[in-house]
């Protein structure tokens, strides 16, 4: 006569022999076999880089939060080269179309505003600066890259040179940033 296996007797009955507790049984199979295991082994992609150079993983900076231009300085002076030369253009660029620029480090990363909120950020990432704004949908062209954990409207660039920067539209998507309210304000 067939088991029914996993299907209980009509009327919440137990079958004749079974224990109050259903456990498994001690004989009863690992589920993965060495077979297996070594298979997917053998399938996973060699010279995967595992670990991030502590200072090109934006979020896991040792850069510590704070407003001002010195914590700034000191995250951009932080980073490797070509990520510093970018980031200092970056910053450069930001000092120039914005005069009433606020700098500070937030999240690993340096980030810009004037007024009340923080509009766009400068971070060093494993082999590129990503250049971010915050409400990068409302900007004109919309910036090509969308990061990742950055928000839904969060949009952006990724420079891997000096020679990848746009100044003339990064400066334009800079003050259309600026013109839009940031996020983050500080409080009064």
């Amino acid at each position: 006569m067939p088991r029914d296996k996993g299907k209980k007797p009509a009327g919440g009955a137990r079958r004749p022999g079974k224990a109050a507790v259903d456990a498994p049984r001690a004989s009863a199979k690992p589920r993965t076999t060495a077979k297996r295991a070594t298979a997917t082994r053998a399938s996973a992609p060699r010279n995967v880089l595992t670990t991030l150079p502590v200072a090109m993983t934006g979020r896991a900076s040792p850069a510590k939060a704070a407003d001002g231009d010195a914590p700034v300085f000191a995250y951009i002076s932080s980073l490797p080269q070509p990520h510093r030369s970018i980031a200092e253009r970056v910053d450069a660029l930001a000092a120039r179309t914005l005069p009433a620029l606020q700098r500070c480090v937030k999240w690993g990363m340096a980030w810009y505003g004037v007024g009340d909120g923080w509009c766009f950020s400068c971070g060093g990432f494993a082999g590129h600066v990503k250049l971010t704004f915050g409400r990068g949908t409302s900007l004109t062209p919309v910036p090509p890259v969308t990061p990742i954990g950055m928000g839904k409207d969060s949009r952006g660039v990724d420079l891997a040179s000096v020679a990848d920067l746009d100044e003339r539209q990064v400066a334009a998507w800079m003050k259309q940033a600026t013109a839009i309210p940031g996020f983050g304000g500080k409080r009064r």
